[in-house]
């Protein structure tokens, strides 16, 4: 009877992330070809971009199952479930989604130091005429050396940083040695899998900062301000194209005597025929824009859209409440940096954590809540990247806009998401740190009280708390991505400023969007700088 339970709600549990996973791969499939390239799309390349994200959002997918599994080991009344009395069994629960984690988490490796490297680099050095396809191969694979040389230093780094103390001073130099081989021989290479991720985790932290923040703040804004019209948009730039035919005439007529232009007039002359040209296009973009049905559509959806808006702009004030409390809860209650800013529960009251704990009795609501706010990132993130595209400090490398993305920003475009989704883990625990550590876990407390019958003696109560870290080793299991993310305390002490940074960099995205006004119904189709084979010319 235990093992059929046991097997029922193991099945239960992953088959809810088979039926996510099949969803993700849809949604792959259909987002990147909705941004790619009609004219430059690759097979290799396709391939690529919705396998990346498929990973990437798999990966974020596996923290909810892994919240789930710990939570179904227990009843409401705070006792192990017959299937999870053994301790062996639940190891096993445990042992197969820690498994999950460094499977995935090895993929994301090879994605981002030797496959997309090697797509990437292959695309770059393709001629335009066709060259020969054994040097592209030959020049992608020098070049993604140099990634697999960075991912292998990092693994080394990895293995041999001690997690336990070493040996005194008084110890000698072999006997240090003999400590370090120890340490890598008893972890079976984990530990280097950690501290790895944990590294690109970094990157992740700063794509984050950067992405995240900013769409959290523009998406919900940009539904709520809408489009300008398309019909005055087209007014406003037929009036624009007489102004500045009429200049380019003006300056044409200086040269009607024979005479020839200045090396100002001849400059400004070819300023405005190119801002020419962006208007031409700008025009034919807008004329297929206002018979678009898609266009009337989204009208129709107008006040649908504003209270979309409305609840991402809560939502995202909400995240950025509870994820100041939890910053403050740890500056105040841990042990500083030295520690990590590690705690063990919560301090003060966290909404977010609340939330989820108050829904904890009406199943599955805290799991659909936990799997929406995982998707509610990836989903921002995806909208800072399409609002700003890719840029590295101050240069912007590529532009990412529906049916006209290149193969290679495209595989940036995964790249950067498959680093959001390593520190999306992270930030959903600063969210709900006791939430995300137990789940919905209660334990079973035995108080004495004494009877007030007949015969004397104390009579024996049990009364129900949520797990915390006050509750018995026994009595409540620690989810696994609690324990990848603690694996090394100086990684914890940076992630804790970079919430702060993060914080800050959603509330000066918030001013810069609320500032803005509303964007082009054409927005990011035809731009100044767009070549002259750009998929701008290839309007259907």
């Amino acid at each position: 009877m235990a093992a059929q339970s046991f097997l029922s709600e193991s099945v239960l549990g992953w088959s809810i992330f088979t039926f996510i996973l099949l969803l993700i791969l849809a949604f792959c499939w259909v987002y990147i070809r909705k941004f790619q390239s009609r004219q430059e799309s690759e097979v290799v390349s396709t391939i690529t971009a919705i396998c990346a994200l498929a990973i990437a959002l798999i990966t974020s997918a596996l923290l909810p199952v892994d919240i789930f599994l710990v939570s179904f080991m227990k009843n409401p009344n705070g006792t192990y479930k017959e299937w999870a009395a053994n301790n062996e069994t639940r190891g096993q629960i445990e042992d197969t989604v820690l498994y999950g984690y460094y499977t995935l988490y090895s993929i994301i490796l090879f994605c981002v130091f030797l496959w997309i490297p090697f797509v990437y680099f292959y695309y770059e050095e393709r001629d335009d005429d066709n060259g020969n396809k054994c040097s592209q191969v030959k020049n992608a694979l020098k070049y993604t050396i140099g990634f697999a040389i960075v991912c292998v230093v990092l693994l080394l780094i990895g293995a041999f940083v001690p997690l336990e103390a070493p040996p005194g001073q008084n110890s000698t130099q072999w006997e240090k040695v003999q400590y370090l081989f120890e340490e890598l021989g008893s972890s079976h290479g984990l530990p280097a899998l950690s501290f790895s991720i944990s590294t690109l985790t970094l990157i992740g932290m700063l794509a984050v900062i950067t992405y995240t923040a900013y769409g959290m703040s523009v998406l919900p804004l940009n539904l709520i301000k809408g489009t300008r019209s398309v019909v005055y948009e087209r007014l406003e730039n037929t009036e624009d194209i007489d102004d500045v035919e009429h200049q380019i005439e003006k300056l044409k007529s200086k040269c009607k005597d024979g005479r020839p232009l200045s090396s100002r007039d001849r400059h400004n002359l070819q300023e405005l025929e190119g801002k020419l040209q962006v208007l031409q296009r700008r025009g034919r973009h807008l004329e297929i824009a206002e018979r678009n049905c898609c266009t009337k559509v989204g009208s129709a959806l107008r006040p649908f859209k504003i209270l979309l808006g409305i609840f991402f702009i809560l939502v995202a004030l909400l995240f950025t409440v509870a994820l100041f409390i939890s910053n403050l809860d740890k500056a105040l209650h841990s042990a500083g940096i030295s520690s990590g800013f590690i705690i063990f529960g919560t301090n003060l009251t966290n909404p977010l954590n609340e939330l989820l704990l108050a829904l904890q009795p009406v199943f599955p609501l805290d799991y659909i809540l936990i799997t929406v706010i995982t998707m509610y990132f990836v989903l921002t993130s995806m909208a800072g990247i399409r609002n700003m595209g890719i840029w590295f400090f101050w240069m912007r490398l590529y532009k990412i806009r529906p049916k006209r993305t290149r193969p290679q920003a495209l595989l940036f475009l995964c790249m950067i998401l498959l680093l959001i989704v390593l520190h999306t883990s992270y930030m959903i625990y600063s969210l709900a740190p006791q939430y995300v550590m137990y789940g919905s876990q209660k334990y079973l407390v035995q108080s004495q009280m004494p009877s007030a019958g007949a015969t004397s003696g104390n009579a024996t109560f049990g009364t129900t708390r949520i797990c915390d870290a006050d509750a018995p080793e026994d009595q409540c299991t620690v989810t696994r991505s609690y324990l990848f993310l603690h694996k090394f305390w100086f990684f914890s002490t940076i992630y804790y400023f970079g919430n702060w940074a993060f914080i800050g960099a959603f509330l000066i995205g918030l001013v810069v969007s609320c500032c803005r006004g509303k964007k082009s119904v054409i927005e990011g189709e035809v731009e100044a700088d767009d070549s002259d084979i750009s998929d701008d010319e290839y309007v259907h």
